[in-house]
C-alpha cells in the first residue's frame, strides 16, 4: 500500500474532509471592487473542491450582446498553502512559456504589473482569491462526442504540459493530492464505504486492487516529475472554427504536484470516457499524439491503463464523498456522480492487460511478453494425418462466401462436413483472419470477427492435450461450454485456445477488430501448435489478416504509385474488399451500409450480373466493330427506353465519355461551337465534359477556367440561388434570354447542356417548366437539347426512368453511364438517326470497350434485373419513405435546412442558419467521418460541400433506410 510523504503542503489524510468555499456571490463582487478596482458580475462556475466565477463587465459592448468575461475569479479551498499556490502559478508560466501555440490560464495583473492574487478576509474567514485570465472558447465539458482529431490534441496538449513541466521544482509541489494516483489505492480504501450501491462499490474495490498490483509490478520505472494532473475535458479549452472545435489552451492549475509523469496522459484521455460513443480504444489517437512528442517508456505503457482504471475508481468514490460533505448543495459534484461512473465503467469493459498490448501495438512498443519462451505443444489422440487437414476459408475474400452466403450462419458448418465427407481427418478454421460469418449486416458497432482460437471439426472423436505448462489450453463445444476431458466428439464443432499466463479469464473466442490486437497478444496459435500450418498441401483461398491488409498501408502504397488528383474517400479510409447489395465489407470484417454509390443501381456483389459477365468473358470479349448478337440486343434495349424520336445508341466506356460525345454530336450536327451549361454542374473529366462542368467543389478554378465557348447560365436552386421559392420560375425565362441574347450576337448555341436533375449541387429539382422553357429556346435558334442522365437517370427517381421525364420534355440527346453496367464500364449516347448521321458525316467514331460483348452483357443484364427486381418501384416505395423520415428528422435539429430530392436521389443540406443559409460545410465533413465510425458510408456534395449525397443503391432495404436515419439523428444529438 501507498504512503503518503511527510508533505509540508496539504496532505488529504490528514485534512480528512475537505468542504469547498460557498461565499455569497455579491461578497465575492465586493472584494474584486476593492481588492483590483473592478465592478464585475459573477457567474458561478463548476469545482469539485474551490469555488470559481466568471466575472464580467457589467454592460454588454452592444445592445443584444453579452457582457464581455474580464477574468475567472478562483476561490481556493483554505486547505491549501501560499507555497501552493505559488508553484501553480509558476507551473503555468512555465508552460505558457514553453509551448507559446498554447493559451494559458495565468494569474492576471493589473496595469502596473502586479498579480490580482490576494488573501482576504471573508466571511469564512482568510482566503486566498485571484483573477484568473478568461480563455475564451469554452471547454469540451459535458457528455458531446469527441472527434480522433479533438482527443488527438488533447494528447498534444497533455504532452507539451509533461515536456514543459519536467525538471520544474519548488516546494510547493510536496503535497499528497487525493487525484495524485501515487495514492489511489489509501484513496478507493479510505472512501468506498460512502458509496451507497453495495454493488457497485464491490466492483470499485475489486478493480482497483487489481490495477494497483499491475501499477506495482513497475513502479519503480516510471519517470516522476511535476504534473499539471488535471488536464481534463472540463480544463482544456478550445478555438472554434468555422463549427468545428479544437483544443489549444488549458485552465486549473490547482493540482500541480510532483507525480508518476505518466500519469499526465492517464488523467486525460480517463476524461474522454465519459463522452458520448466513447470506449476504450477511443483514446488511442491521444495516447499517439502524445507519445509522438513525449516517448512513453514500456513501464510506462504497462502503467497506462492501470491508471486509467485507478483514476476511474479514484472519481467515483471521491464524488461520492464530495456529494455527501456538501449536503447536496455542490451542484457540480452531483452531477458528476454519473458521469465518473461512465468513466469507470468504460475503463473496466475491457481487461487492463488487453488495453495494454493495443496500446503497445499501436504505438510500436515490445513489451517483450515471453519471447523466449518455448512455443506451446498440443498433442491429439489419435494422431491425425495432418497433409490432408483442409483449412476453411471464410474470410472477407473467400470464394466460399460470395452471393451473400456469409449472411448464412449454417455456412461453415456446411464446409465442414463438406471436407469430412471428401476424405479430410480434419477440417479448421484460421486464428486471427477475420470471419465474414461473424459480420451479418451492418451496425452502429463493428462486429466481433476476430477469432482468438481456432475452430476443429475432426471426423472421429479426438483428444486434445497441451504438453506445454506455460499455456492454458481451453476447448470448448460451439456453444461455448468447455470440454472438460479435451475430448472432441466426431464430427461436431470445437472451438481451441492457447492462453498465456496473463490472460484474463473468459478470453473470448470472436474478438472486435479495434480489440484484436490486445487479445491476440495473449493467445498463442493452435494450428500452430498442432502442426496443422505445416502440413497443408494446398494454399489458402483469398487472404489471411496481414500487414498487406492494413488500410493506413495501402493507403501509403496508393499514395506512392496513384497519381494524387485521384482522391480517395475520407482523410483514414477502411481498406474495403467486398461488396453485397447495400452493403459494404472492410477487410476486419466490418459492415457499412453504402448510402452514396449510385454507381451500382443492383447491388454489390449482384450474382446474376457477375455470372453473365463471367460467362462472356469466358466466351468472347472483343470490339464492337465485329458481328456479335449482344451489343445489338442491348442497343435495341436501350433505344427501346428512350421516348420517340430517339433511336439511335452510341456505346461507350464511362458518363465522362458520353457526355463528351453528347456535345461532339451537337457540335458536328449544328456546325457550331458554343454551349450553355448550367452553374454548379458537374459532366465528366474529358475535356469537352470538363469543359462544361462548373462545380467548384470539383474544381476550384472552374469558373476562371472556361474555355470562351462554354456560356454558363445561374444554377435553379430554388433554395439558396438567386431566386428562391415560387420565384425560382424565373430561372426558365431568365435562361431562355440569354440563350436568345447569344444568337442575336452571332454566338448561337450548338447546345445547351444540363443535368436532368441537379446532383452535384445535392439532388435539387429543376424548378417545375425550366426545361420545357431552356429547350424551346434553344431549339428556337438551331440548337439541340442535352440531358445529362448519368445520374439521374435509369429509374433513380422512382416514378420516372429518365429524369427528364419529371420535366415533361423530350431531349434530342441523353447521355447516360452509371447505373447501366453496375459498376462495369458502360455508357451511352442515345439521340435520333438524323442527328447521329449528320455526326458521321464530320467524321467517324469507335470505342474500342464501348459496346464490347461483355459490356453489353452487363447492360442487359441491368435491364433484365430492373425489370425482374422491380428496382424502380423500390427506388419510389423506399425513397418517399426515407426522405420522409428525414423530414422528420428535420423539424429536431435545426442544422438541417432542407432535404432535397426524390426517390433515391436525395440530398440533406445542412446549414449553421436557417435564414443566412450560411453553409455547414467544416460541419458536413465532420458529420460523414462520424457516420463512417457508426458504419455507413456518406459523403458531402455541392459546391460549399454541406449537403448529403444520399444516393444508395435501388436495392436498399427500408431496414437499412431507418438505420442511416437513426445514425445521423445520433451523430446529429452526440455531437461530431
Amino acid at each position: 500500500m501507498s504512503q503518503p510523504a511527510n508533505a509540508r503542503g496539504f496532505d488529504f489524510f490528514s485534512a480528512g474532509e475537505l468542504p469547498a468555499p460557498a461565499l455569497p456571490a455579491d461578497e465575492v463582487a465586493t472584494i474584486v471592487r476593492e481588492q483590483w478596482g473592478l465592478d464585475v458580475e459573477l457567474e458561478p462556475l463548476g469545482s469539485q473542491q474551490d469555488q470559481n466565477f466568471l466575472a464580467r463587465t457589467p454592460r454588454a459592448a452592444a445592445p443584444g450582446e453579452p457582457a464581455a468575461p474580464v477574468g475567472v475569479v478562483k476561490i481556493t479551498n483554505p486547505a491549501f498553502t501560499a507555497d501552493e499556490l505559488d508553484a501553480q502559478d509558476h507551473a503555468a508560466s512555465r508552460i505558457a512559456d514553453a509551448a507559446p501555440q498554447l493559451r494559458i490560464a495565468t494569474t492576471s495583473r493589473a496595469d502596473d504589473g502586479a498579480p490580482r492574487s490576494v488573501v482576504a478576509s471573508t466571511s469564512e474567514g482568510p482566503l486566498a482569491i485571484r483573477l484568473l485570465d478568461y480563455l475564451p472558447g469554452g471547454t469540451l465539458n459535458g457528455p458531446a462526442y469527441l472527434s480522433p482529431a479533438v482527443v488527438a490534441r488533447m494528447g498534444e496538449v497533455a504532452a507539451h504540459a509533461s515536456l514543459a513541466l519536467a525538471g520544474f521544482e519548488h516546494p510547493g509541489l510536496d503535497r499528497v493530492l487525493q487525484w495524485d494516483l501515487r495514492y489511489a489505492d489509501r484513496v478507493v480504501d479510505l472512501l468506498a464505504h460512502l458509496h451507497p450501491d453495495a454493488v457497485k462499490r464491490a466492483q470499485v474495490t475489486d478493480a482497483a486492487a487489481s490495477a494497483w498490483a499491475d501499477v506495482q509490478a513497475v513502479a519503480a520505472d516510471l519517470a516522476m516529475q511535476a504534473v499539471h494532473l488535471d488536464l481534463t475535458d472540463d480544463n482544456v479549452v478550445c478555438t472554434t472554427e468555422r463549427g468545428i472545435r479544437l483544443p489549444d489552451g488549458m485552465i486549473d492549475f490547482g493540482d500541480v504536484t510532483r507525480s508518476w509523469a505518466v500519469a499526465e496522459l492517464a488523467i486525460t484521455i480517463s476524461s474522454v470516457l465519459h463522452h458520448a460513443g466513447a470506449e476504450p480504444v477511443s483514446v488511442l489517437p491521444a495516447v499517439r499524439a502524445f507519445h509522438a512528442q513525449r516517448a512513453l517508456s514500456a513501464a510506462e505503457v504497462r502503467a497506462l491503463w492501470p491508471l486509467v482504471v485507478l483514476r476511474g475508481a479514484v472519481l467515483v468514490v471521491s464524488g461520492e464523498q464530495q456529494v455527501q460533505i456538501d449536503g447536496g448543495a455542490n451542484a457540480y459534484a452531483a452531477e458528476g456522480v454519473e458521469r465518473e461512473w461512465r468513466i469507470f465503467e468504460q475503463a473496466v469493459s475491457v481487461p487492463s492487460s488487453v488495453m495494454t498490448h493495443v496500446i503497445a501495438v499501436a504505438l510500436g512498443i515490445d513489451l517483450d511478453d515471453g519471447a523466449d519462451a518455448a512455443p506451446p505443444r498440443i498433442a491429439l489422440d489419435p494422431a491425425i494425418d495432418l497433409q490432408h487437414a483442409a483449412r476453411l476459408d471464410v474470410s472477407i475474400t473467400s470464394d466460399d462466401v460470395d452471393a451473400g452466403a456469409w449472411l448464412d450462419e449454417h455456412l461453415e458448418e456446411r464446409l465442414a462436413l463438406a471436407a469430412l465427407d471428401a476424405g479430410a481427418p480434419a477440417a479448421w478454421l484460421e486464428r486471427a483472419t477475420p470471419r465474414l460469418t461473424a459480420s451479418r449486416t451492418h451496425a452502429a458497432d463493428s462486429a466481433a470477427t476476430v477469432p482468438t482460437g481456432i475452430d476443429v471439426w475432426f471426423a472421429a472423436a479426438t483428444r486434445v492435450s497441451a504438453t506445454d505448462a506455460g499455456t492454458r489450453l481451453v476447448v470448448e463445444a460451439a456453444d461455448g461450454m468447455t470440454i472438460l476431458d479435451g475430448t472432441v466428439p466426431a464430427r461436431t464443432r470445437a472451438r481451441i485456445r492457447l492462453e498465456t499466463p496473463d490472460a484474463p479469464p473468459h478470453v473470448p473466442h470472436l474478438v472486435r477488430p479495434a480489440y484484436a490486437a490486445g487479445w491476440l497478444a495473449l493467445t498463442a496459435d493452435p494450428a500452430d501448435a498442432i502442426g496443422l500450418h505445416g502440413g497443408l498441401d494446398t494454399p489458402l483461398r483469398g487472404r489471411s489478416t496481414t500487414e498487406d491488409d492494413d488500410a493506413a498501408e495501402l493507403i501509403a502504397r496508393r499514395d506512392r504509385s496513384f497519381a494524387g488528383v485521384q482522391e480517395h474517400y475520407y482523410d483514414a479510409p477502411p481498406r474495403i474488399e467486398r461488396g453485397w447489395r447495400e452493403h459494404l465489407v472492410g477487410t476486419d470484417g466490418r459492415v457499412y451500409l453504402d448510402m452514396v454509390n449510385n454507381v451500382t443501381p443492383l447491388g454489390h456483389g449482384h450474382p446474376g450480373l457477375a455470372a453473365a459477365v463471367a460467362k462472356q468473358l469466358r466466351t468472347l470479349n472483343t470490339n464492337s466493330r465485329f458481328n456479335y448478337g449482344a451489343v445489338v440486343d442491348f442497343s435495341e434495349r436501350l433505344a427501346a427506353l428512350a421516348p420517340d424520336p430517339l433511336d439511335t445508341v452510341f456505346l461507350v466506356n464511362s458518363g465522362s465519355e458520353a457526355t463528351d460525345l453528347a456535345i461532339r454530336v451537337a457540335l458536328a450536327a449544328t456546325g457550331r461551337r458554343d454551349v450553355v451549361a448550367l452553374l454548379e454542374a458537374y459532366h465528366g473529366w474529358t475535356y469537352a465534359s470538363d469543359a462544361v462542368s462548373t462545380s467548384i467543389a470539383d474544381n476550384p478554378n472552374a469558373l476562371a477556367t472556361r474555355p470562351d465557348w462554354v456560356h454558363p447560365v445561374d444554377a435553379p436552386n430554388p433554395f439558396r440561388g438567386a431566386h428562391r421559392g415560387e420565384d425560382a420560375r424565373r430561372y426558365g425565362p431568365e435562361a431562355a434570354a440569354r440563350i436568345r441574347e447569344l444568337a442575336a450576337s452571332g454566338r448561337a448555341p450548338a447546345a445547351f447542356i444540363s443535368e436532368s436533375f441537379a446532383g452535384n449541387a445535392g439532388g435539387i429539382p429543376l424548378p417545375d417548366g425550366y426545361l420545357a422553357d431552356v429547350y424551346a429556346a434553344v431549339r428556337e435558334v438551331g440548337g439541340l437539347a442535352i440531358s445529362d442522365e448519368v445520374q439521374a437517370g435509369y429509374g433513380r427517381l422512382g416514378e420516372w426512368f429518365w429524369g427528364f421525364e419529371q420535366q415533361g420534355v423530350v431531349p434530342d440527346v441523353i447521355a447516360v453511364a452509371k447505373a447501366a453496367g453496375n459498376g462495369y464500364p458502360l455508357g451511352a449516347v442515345i439521340t435520333t438517326r438524323e442527328i447521329a448521321s449528320r455526326y458521321r458525316a464530320g467524321g467517324y467514331f469507335f470505342s474500342s470497350t464501348g459496346g464490347s460483348p461483355a459490356s453489353s452483357v452487363a447492360g442487359l443484364t441491368v435491364l433484365d434485373a430492373f425489370r425482374d427486381e422491380g428496382l424502380q418501384r423500390n427506388a419510389a416505395e423506399t425513397g418517399a419513405y426515407l426522405k420522409g423520415r428525414l423530414e422528420a428528422l428535420a423539424e429536431r435539429h435545426p442544422l438541417i435546412g432542407v432535404v432535397h430530392g426524390l426517390g433515391l436521389y436525395l440530398g440533406v443540406e445542412f446549414v449553421r442558419d436557417r435564414a443566412s443559409l450560411e453553409p455547414a460545410t467544416e460541419e458536413t465533413a465532420a458529420i460523414c467521418d462520424r457516420l463512417l465510425e457508426l458504419g455507413v458510408i456518406m459523403q458531402p456534395t455541392g459546391d460549399h460541400q454541406n449537403v448529403l449525397k444520399v444516393k444508395p443503391p435501388l436495392v436498399v432495404t427500408r431496414e437499412s433506410a431507418d438505420f442511416f436515419v437513426a445514425m445521423l439523428d445520433r451523430v446529429l444529438a452526440e455531437g461530431w
